[in-house]
Protein backbone atom coordinates (compact mmCIF):
# COMPACT_ATOMS: atom_id res chain seq x y z
CA UNK A 1 0.00 0.00 0.00
CA UNK A 2 2.85 2.59 0.62
CA UNK A 3 4.28 1.98 -2.53
CA UNK A 4 1.41 2.12 -3.66
CA UNK A 5 1.20 5.73 -2.65
CA UNK A 6 4.43 6.45 -3.74
CA UNK A 7 4.45 5.42 -7.17
CA UNK A 8 0.94 7.86 -7.24
CA UNK A 9 2.65 10.53 -5.44
CA UNK A 10 5.34 9.92 -8.34
CA UNK A 11 2.79 9.76 -11.29
CA UNK A 12 1.09 13.15 -10.14
CA UNK A 13 4.05 15.08 -9.85
CA UNK A 14 5.12 13.93 -13.64
CA UNK A 15 2.27 14.49 -14.64
CA UNK A 16 2.26 18.40 -12.92
CA UNK A 17 5.73 19.01 -14.28
CA UNK A 18 4.68 18.61 -17.72
CA UNK A 19 1.76 20.17 -17.52
CA UNK A 20 3.96 23.11 -16.97
CA UNK A 21 6.55 21.88 -19.20
CA UNK A 22 9.66 22.52 -16.84
CA UNK A 23 13.12 21.98 -17.58
CA UNK A 24 15.67 21.73 -15.27
CA UNK A 25 18.85 20.20 -14.45
CA UNK A 26 22.08 20.30 -12.34
CA UNK A 27 26.00 19.82 -13.13
CA UNK A 28 29.31 19.72 -10.90
CA UNK A 29 32.53 21.54 -11.54
CA UNK A 30 35.57 20.37 -9.70
CA UNK A 31 38.86 22.02 -10.84
CA UNK A 32 41.65 21.69 -9.39
CA UNK A 33 45.18 23.74 -10.72
CA UNK A 34 48.77 22.50 -9.69
CA UNK A 35 50.91 26.01 -10.09
CA UNK A 36 54.85 26.64 -10.50
CA UNK A 37 55.58 30.56 -10.45
CA UNK A 38 59.10 31.31 -11.21
CA UNK A 39 58.59 34.76 -12.76
CA UNK A 40 54.99 34.46 -13.15
CA UNK A 41 53.33 38.82 -13.80
CA UNK A 42 56.72 40.10 -13.22
CA UNK A 43 60.76 38.58 -12.89
CA UNK A 44 61.49 36.71 -9.78
CA UNK A 45 63.53 38.71 -7.31
CA UNK A 46 67.49 37.49 -7.35
CA UNK A 47 67.70 34.55 -4.82
CA UNK A 48 63.58 34.04 -4.09
CA UNK A 49 62.50 30.48 -4.05
CA UNK A 50 59.84 29.71 -6.73
CA UNK A 51 55.78 29.72 -5.35
CA UNK A 52 54.47 26.58 -5.60
CA UNK A 53 50.51 25.72 -4.88
CA UNK A 54 47.15 23.79 -6.00
CA UNK A 55 44.19 25.89 -6.50
CA UNK A 56 40.89 24.28 -6.64
CA UNK A 57 37.39 25.72 -7.77
CA UNK A 58 34.16 23.47 -6.57
CA UNK A 59 30.46 24.99 -8.44
CA UNK A 60 27.23 23.39 -8.49
CA UNK A 61 25.06 25.14 -11.63
CA UNK A 62 21.49 24.92 -11.02
CA UNK A 63 19.65 25.69 -14.63
CA UNK A 64 15.16 26.24 -14.53
CA UNK A 65 13.28 26.99 -17.51
CA UNK A 66 9.35 27.10 -17.61
CA UNK A 67 7.44 28.91 -20.47
CA UNK A 68 9.48 32.26 -20.76
CA UNK A 69 10.53 31.66 -17.27
CA UNK A 70 14.48 31.52 -16.42
CA UNK A 71 16.60 31.08 -13.82
CA UNK A 72 20.19 30.12 -12.66
CA UNK A 73 21.70 29.80 -9.58
CA UNK A 74 25.35 28.79 -9.55
CA UNK A 75 27.64 28.54 -6.18
CA UNK A 76 31.17 28.20 -5.63
CA UNK A 77 33.69 28.09 -3.35
CA UNK A 78 37.46 28.60 -4.48
CA UNK A 79 40.01 27.58 -2.35
CA UNK A 80 44.00 27.08 -2.05
CA UNK A 81 44.52 23.28 -0.86
CA UNK A 82 45.74 23.77 2.88
CA UNK A 83 44.71 27.41 3.56
CA UNK A 84 43.06 25.73 6.51
CA UNK A 85 43.43 22.56 9.01
CA UNK A 86 41.85 18.96 8.47
CA UNK A 87 39.65 20.00 11.70
CA UNK A 88 38.65 23.49 10.57
CA UNK A 89 35.24 24.61 11.90
CA UNK A 90 34.71 26.72 8.62
CA UNK A 91 36.56 27.56 5.38
CA UNK A 92 38.34 30.27 4.82
CA UNK A 93 36.52 31.71 1.94
CA UNK A 94 33.24 29.95 2.52
CA UNK A 95 30.54 29.56 -0.80
CA UNK A 96 29.77 32.42 -3.12
CA UNK A 97 27.08 33.11 -4.98
CA UNK A 98 28.80 33.23 -8.71
CA UNK A 99 25.61 33.85 -10.51
CA UNK A 100 22.19 34.20 -9.50
CA UNK A 101 19.37 35.57 -12.33
CA UNK A 102 16.07 35.30 -13.14
CA UNK A 103 15.41 36.00 -17.17
CA UNK A 104 11.71 36.88 -18.60
CA UNK A 105 11.25 36.09 -22.01
CA UNK A 106 8.37 38.64 -22.92
CA UNK A 107 8.17 37.05 -26.69
CA UNK A 108 10.88 35.30 -29.14
CA UNK A 109 12.57 38.81 -29.71
CA UNK A 110 12.17 40.83 -26.36
CA UNK A 111 13.80 39.57 -22.84
CA UNK A 112 14.94 40.64 -19.62
CA UNK A 113 17.77 39.57 -16.94
CA UNK A 114 18.40 40.80 -13.13
CA UNK A 115 20.42 39.39 -11.10
CA UNK A 116 24.47 38.23 -10.54
CA UNK A 117 25.17 37.44 -14.01
CA UNK A 118 28.14 36.32 -16.36
CA UNK A 119 28.77 39.70 -18.86
CA UNK A 120 30.78 38.37 -21.48
CA UNK A 121 30.99 39.51 -25.61
CA UNK A 122 32.65 38.76 -28.32
CA UNK A 123 36.26 37.62 -27.55
CA UNK A 124 35.91 39.37 -24.08
CA UNK A 125 38.62 41.95 -24.52
CA UNK A 126 36.16 44.28 -22.81
CA UNK A 127 33.74 42.49 -20.83
CA UNK A 128 34.81 38.82 -20.32
CA UNK A 129 33.87 35.73 -17.47
CA UNK A 130 37.97 35.57 -16.76
CA UNK A 131 36.80 32.31 -16.44
CA UNK A 132 41.08 31.40 -15.81
CA UNK A 133 40.90 32.84 -12.56
CA UNK A 134 39.25 30.42 -10.33
CA UNK A 135 36.83 33.29 -8.76
CA UNK A 136 35.80 34.07 -12.04
CA UNK A 137 33.80 36.93 -12.88
CA UNK A 138 30.22 37.99 -12.56
CA UNK A 139 28.34 41.72 -12.13
CA UNK A 140 24.85 43.00 -10.26
CA UNK A 141 23.01 43.97 -13.25
CA UNK A 142 19.40 44.83 -14.90
CA UNK A 143 19.72 44.16 -18.98
CA UNK A 144 17.28 44.34 -21.40
CA UNK A 145 17.75 42.37 -24.68
CA UNK A 146 16.20 42.79 -28.46
CA UNK A 147 17.07 39.75 -31.05
CA UNK A 148 16.18 38.73 -34.66
CA UNK A 149 17.53 36.54 -36.60
CA UNK A 150 20.81 38.23 -37.47
CA UNK A 151 20.66 40.84 -35.12
CA UNK A 152 21.07 41.50 -31.39
CA UNK A 153 20.81 44.45 -29.08
CA UNK A 154 21.57 44.53 -25.40
CA UNK A 155 21.25 47.14 -22.83
CA UNK A 156 22.33 46.80 -19.57
CA UNK A 157 22.35 48.82 -15.90
CA UNK A 158 24.12 48.56 -12.83
CA UNK A 159 24.74 50.62 -9.43
CA UNK A 160 26.72 49.37 -6.22
CA UNK A 161 26.80 49.93 -2.71
CA UNK A 162 27.90 49.17 0.40
CA UNK A 163 24.83 48.34 2.33
CA UNK A 164 21.73 49.44 2.65
CA UNK A 165 22.06 53.10 4.06
CA UNK A 166 19.93 55.89 5.13
CA UNK A 167 22.24 58.46 4.05
CA UNK A 168 24.69 58.54 1.19
CA UNK A 169 27.97 57.06 2.45
CA UNK A 170 31.11 56.67 0.99
CA UNK A 171 31.49 53.16 -1.41
CA UNK A 172 34.86 51.57 -0.60
CA UNK A 173 34.63 47.96 -2.32
CA UNK A 174 37.17 48.00 -5.41
CA UNK A 175 34.41 48.70 -7.90
CA UNK A 176 32.90 50.83 -10.18
CA UNK A 177 29.41 52.65 -8.69
CA UNK A 178 27.61 52.50 -11.73
CA UNK A 179 27.73 51.14 -15.47
CA UNK A 180 25.60 50.98 -18.10
CA UNK A 181 26.36 49.97 -21.89
CA UNK A 182 25.02 49.01 -25.17
CA UNK A 183 25.85 46.11 -27.13
CA UNK A 184 24.74 45.93 -30.84
CA UNK A 185 25.81 42.49 -32.65
CA UNK A 186 24.57 42.17 -36.54
CA UNK A 187 26.15 40.16 -39.63
CA UNK A 188 26.94 41.80 -42.66
CA UNK A 189 27.25 39.55 -45.21
CA UNK A 190 30.07 36.98 -44.38
CA UNK A 191 31.03 39.72 -41.60
CA UNK A 192 30.13 39.96 -38.48
CA UNK A 193 30.23 43.05 -36.59
CA UNK A 194 29.70 44.31 -32.54
CA UNK A 195 28.98 47.98 -31.57
CA UNK A 196 30.01 48.27 -27.67
CA UNK A 197 29.67 51.81 -25.57
CA UNK A 198 29.91 51.10 -21.76
CA UNK A 199 30.04 53.60 -19.18
CA UNK A 200 31.92 53.51 -16.33
CA UNK A 201 31.71 55.24 -13.13
CA UNK A 202 33.77 55.39 -10.09
CA UNK A 203 33.72 57.26 -7.06
CA UNK A 204 36.38 59.61 -6.06
CA UNK A 205 37.59 58.36 -2.31
CA UNK A 206 37.06 61.05 0.19
CA UNK A 207 40.28 61.57 2.17
CA UNK A 208 40.49 61.38 5.96
CA UNK A 209 39.72 63.28 7.89
CA UNK A 210 36.17 62.83 6.51
CA UNK A 211 33.79 65.70 7.28
CA UNK A 212 30.25 65.53 9.32
CA UNK A 213 27.92 65.66 7.93
CA UNK A 214 29.42 63.63 4.44
CA UNK A 215 29.95 65.62 1.52
CA UNK A 216 28.59 65.13 -2.43
CA UNK A 217 30.58 61.79 -3.21
CA UNK A 218 32.00 62.77 -6.89
CA UNK A 219 31.55 60.22 -9.99
CA UNK A 220 34.02 60.41 -12.71
CA UNK A 221 32.77 58.34 -15.65
CA UNK A 222 35.08 56.80 -18.11
CA UNK A 223 33.61 55.84 -21.64
CA UNK A 224 35.06 52.93 -23.56
CA UNK A 225 33.73 52.39 -27.44
CA UNK A 226 34.75 50.65 -30.45
CA UNK A 227 33.50 47.83 -32.71
CA UNK A 228 34.73 43.84 -33.27
CA UNK A 229 34.41 42.05 -36.45
CA UNK A 230 35.58 38.80 -37.38
CA UNK A 231 34.24 36.64 -40.59
CA UNK A 232 35.79 33.27 -42.17
CA UNK A 233 36.25 30.94 -44.60
CA UNK A 234 36.51 27.29 -45.80
CA UNK A 235 40.11 27.12 -44.30
CA UNK A 236 40.80 30.36 -42.74
CA UNK A 237 39.26 33.23 -40.19
CA UNK A 238 40.05 36.65 -39.18
CA UNK A 239 39.38 39.50 -36.52
CA UNK A 240 40.14 42.42 -35.62
CA UNK A 241 38.82 44.94 -33.43
CA UNK A 242 39.31 49.12 -32.17
CA UNK A 243 38.15 50.53 -29.04
CA UNK A 244 38.99 53.76 -27.89
CA UNK A 245 38.74 55.49 -23.88
CA UNK A 246 37.46 58.71 -23.24
CA UNK A 247 36.48 60.74 -20.04
CA UNK A 248 37.69 60.91 -16.51
CA UNK A 249 39.16 58.72 -13.86
CA UNK A 250 39.99 59.70 -10.76
CA UNK A 251 40.08 63.17 -12.25
CA UNK A 252 42.24 62.83 -15.02
CA UNK A 253 41.40 63.26 -17.97
CA UNK A 254 41.49 59.72 -20.04
CA UNK A 255 42.50 59.92 -23.98
CA UNK A 256 43.35 55.93 -25.21
CA UNK A 257 43.00 53.03 -27.73
CA UNK A 258 43.90 49.20 -28.20
CA UNK A 259 44.02 47.88 -31.84
CA UNK A 260 44.66 44.41 -33.03
CA UNK A 261 44.42 42.09 -36.18
CA UNK A 262 44.15 38.60 -36.00
CA UNK A 263 44.79 35.68 -38.91
CA UNK A 264 44.43 32.04 -38.94
CA UNK A 265 44.73 29.65 -41.69
CA UNK A 266 44.15 25.83 -41.20
CA UNK A 267 46.72 24.03 -42.96
CA UNK A 268 45.37 20.72 -42.56
CA UNK A 269 42.24 18.98 -40.72
CA UNK A 270 44.45 18.88 -37.35
CA UNK A 271 47.27 21.35 -37.65
CA UNK A 272 46.36 25.45 -37.69
CA UNK A 273 48.42 28.66 -37.60
CA UNK A 274 48.02 32.14 -37.22
CA UNK A 275 50.17 35.15 -36.90
CA UNK A 276 48.41 38.88 -35.38
CA UNK A 277 49.61 41.86 -33.89
CA UNK A 278 47.76 44.11 -31.20
CA UNK A 279 48.68 48.00 -30.01
CA UNK A 280 47.56 49.65 -26.51
CA UNK A 281 47.99 53.10 -26.27
CA UNK A 282 50.11 53.94 -23.44
CA UNK A 283 52.19 56.65 -21.83
CA UNK A 284 55.57 57.92 -22.40
CA UNK A 285 57.39 58.01 -19.17
CA UNK A 286 59.51 61.27 -20.51
CA UNK A 287 55.46 63.04 -20.23
CA UNK A 288 54.80 64.90 -17.26
CA UNK A 289 50.42 65.74 -17.89
CA UNK A 290 48.11 64.09 -15.55
CA UNK A 291 46.17 62.98 -18.37
CA UNK A 292 45.64 59.26 -18.79
CA UNK A 293 46.98 57.96 -22.31
CA UNK A 294 47.35 54.39 -21.41
CA UNK A 295 44.06 51.44 -22.24
CA UNK A 296 42.62 50.14 -20.29
CA UNK A 297 40.87 46.83 -21.06
CA UNK A 298 38.70 47.00 -17.61
CA UNK A 299 36.05 43.68 -17.56
CA UNK A 300 38.21 41.98 -20.22
CA UNK A 301 39.46 37.96 -20.16
CA UNK A 302 43.21 38.92 -20.20
CA UNK A 303 44.94 35.73 -19.52
CA UNK A 304 44.06 35.13 -22.87
CA UNK A 305 45.55 37.25 -24.37
CA UNK A 306 49.36 38.88 -24.65
CA UNK A 307 50.92 35.71 -22.97
CA UNK A 308 50.19 33.50 -20.49
CA UNK A 309 52.24 34.60 -17.73
CA UNK A 310 50.29 37.14 -17.58
CA UNK A 311 52.74 40.42 -17.50
CA UNK A 312 50.29 43.09 -18.93
CA UNK A 313 47.07 43.42 -18.15
CA UNK A 314 46.18 41.11 -15.39
CA UNK A 315 45.67 43.41 -12.58
CA UNK A 316 48.74 45.01 -13.60
CA UNK A 317 50.32 47.28 -16.23
CA UNK A 318 47.55 49.88 -15.89
CA UNK A 319 48.25 53.78 -16.23
CA UNK A 320 51.55 52.74 -17.82
CA UNK A 321 53.80 52.57 -21.09
CA UNK A 322 51.16 50.50 -23.17
CA UNK A 323 52.25 47.35 -25.12
CA UNK A 324 52.56 46.59 -28.89
CA UNK A 325 52.22 42.10 -28.58
CA UNK A 326 53.47 40.66 -32.06
CA UNK A 327 52.26 36.93 -32.12
CA UNK A 328 52.13 33.92 -33.33
CA UNK A 329 49.63 30.95 -33.20
CA UNK A 330 49.96 26.84 -34.23
CA UNK A 331 47.70 24.73 -32.92
CA UNK A 332 47.55 20.47 -33.60
CA UNK A 333 44.37 18.35 -32.58
CA UNK A 334 44.91 14.87 -32.70
CA UNK A 335 42.34 12.22 -31.41
CA UNK A 336 42.01 13.17 -28.05
CA UNK A 337 44.72 15.63 -27.47
CA UNK A 338 44.94 19.66 -28.42
CA UNK A 339 48.40 21.45 -28.80
CA UNK A 340 49.17 24.96 -28.95
CA UNK A 341 52.38 26.75 -29.27
CA UNK A 342 51.73 30.44 -28.62
CA UNK A 343 55.29 33.14 -29.11
CA UNK A 344 54.77 36.45 -28.40
CA UNK A 345 57.17 39.41 -28.79
CA UNK A 346 56.85 42.70 -26.59
CA UNK A 347 57.41 45.89 -27.52
CA UNK A 348 56.57 49.16 -25.35
CA UNK A 349 54.33 51.39 -27.01
CA UNK A 350 56.09 54.35 -25.77
CA UNK A 351 59.26 55.64 -24.34
CA UNK A 352 61.29 53.64 -21.19
CA UNK A 353 63.52 56.00 -19.68
CA UNK A 354 65.99 54.01 -16.89
CA UNK A 355 67.29 55.44 -13.52
CA UNK A 356 69.49 58.43 -15.00
CA UNK A 357 66.71 60.01 -17.63
CA UNK A 358 67.80 58.19 -20.69
CA UNK A 359 65.87 56.79 -23.04
CA UNK A 360 65.99 52.21 -23.23
CA UNK A 361 65.04 50.06 -25.82
CA UNK A 362 61.47 49.53 -26.24
CA UNK A 363 61.70 45.74 -26.76
CA UNK A 364 60.72 43.81 -23.82
CA UNK A 365 61.33 40.39 -23.97
CA UNK A 366 59.71 37.58 -26.09
CA UNK A 367 57.49 35.03 -24.04
CA UNK A 368 56.59 31.31 -25.57
CA UNK A 369 53.21 29.35 -24.21
CA UNK A 370 53.30 25.88 -24.89
CA UNK A 371 49.65 23.88 -24.06
CA UNK A 372 47.85 20.59 -24.07
CA UNK A 373 44.80 19.28 -23.27
CA UNK A 374 43.30 15.27 -22.94
CA UNK A 375 39.75 14.30 -23.07
CA UNK A 376 39.85 11.74 -20.68
CA UNK A 377 36.44 11.26 -20.63
CA UNK A 378 33.25 13.19 -21.43
CA UNK A 379 33.08 14.78 -17.82
CA UNK A 380 36.59 14.78 -17.66
CA UNK A 381 39.74 16.92 -19.30
CA UNK A 382 43.28 17.33 -17.89
CA UNK A 383 45.05 20.59 -19.35
CA UNK A 384 48.60 21.65 -18.32
CA UNK A 385 50.79 24.34 -19.79
CA UNK A 386 54.96 25.79 -19.35
CA UNK A 387 55.55 29.55 -20.74
CA UNK A 388 58.98 31.23 -20.37
CA UNK A 389 60.05 34.70 -20.73
CA UNK A 390 63.13 36.12 -21.62
CA UNK A 391 62.91 39.55 -20.38
CA UNK A 392 64.80 42.46 -21.10
CA UNK A 393 66.46 45.39 -18.80
CA UNK A 394 63.61 47.56 -20.45
CA UNK A 395 61.07 44.42 -18.54
CA UNK A 396 62.86 44.77 -15.48
CA UNK A 397 63.06 48.52 -15.22
CA UNK A 398 59.44 48.69 -15.68
CA UNK A 399 58.43 45.54 -13.34
CA UNK A 400 61.64 45.04 -11.36
CA UNK A 401 62.85 41.50 -10.84
CA UNK A 402 65.85 39.81 -12.17
CA UNK A 403 65.89 39.30 -15.99
CA UNK A 404 68.71 37.35 -15.79
CA UNK A 405 67.00 34.74 -13.97
CA UNK A 406 65.36 31.77 -15.34
CA UNK A 407 61.69 33.61 -15.54
CA UNK A 408 59.08 30.48 -16.03
CA UNK A 409 55.45 29.51 -15.19
CA UNK A 410 54.03 25.63 -15.30
CA UNK A 411 50.44 24.48 -14.57
CA UNK A 412 48.80 21.33 -14.56
CA UNK A 413 44.37 21.52 -13.95
CA UNK A 414 41.81 19.12 -14.16
CA UNK A 415 38.16 19.63 -15.07
CA UNK A 416 35.61 17.48 -14.02
CA UNK A 417 32.50 18.39 -14.86
CA UNK A 418 29.41 15.95 -14.88
CA UNK A 419 25.49 16.50 -15.00
CA UNK A 420 24.51 15.08 -11.94
CA UNK A 421 20.59 15.63 -12.63
CA UNK A 422 18.30 16.48 -16.14
CA UNK A 423 14.46 16.59 -16.52
CA UNK A 424 12.77 17.83 -19.20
Amino acid sequence: MKLFKIMTLAVVLMASMNTFAQEFDANLQIRPRYEFRNGYKAPIPFGETPGQFISSRTRLNLNFKQDKFITKLTMQNVRVWGDVAPNTKADANGVQIFEAWAQYNFNEKWSTRIGRQVISYDNQRILGEADWAQQAQSHDALSVTYKNKKSQLDLAVAYNANGETDIATPYTVANYKAMQYAWYHTELGKINMSLLFLNTGYENKLVAPIPTPTPELKVDYMQTFGTYMNTKGKSWDGNLWFYGQTGKSTTYTVSAFDAALNFNYALTDKFKAGLGYEFLSGKSQANTSTDIKSFNPIFGTNHGLNGYMDYFYVGNHKNSVGLQDVFLKFGYNVNKWQFALLPHVFNAANTVLDASGNEMSNYLGTEVDLTFGYSVHKFVNITGGYSQMFATDTMQKLKGGDVDHTNNWAWLAVNVNPQIFSYK
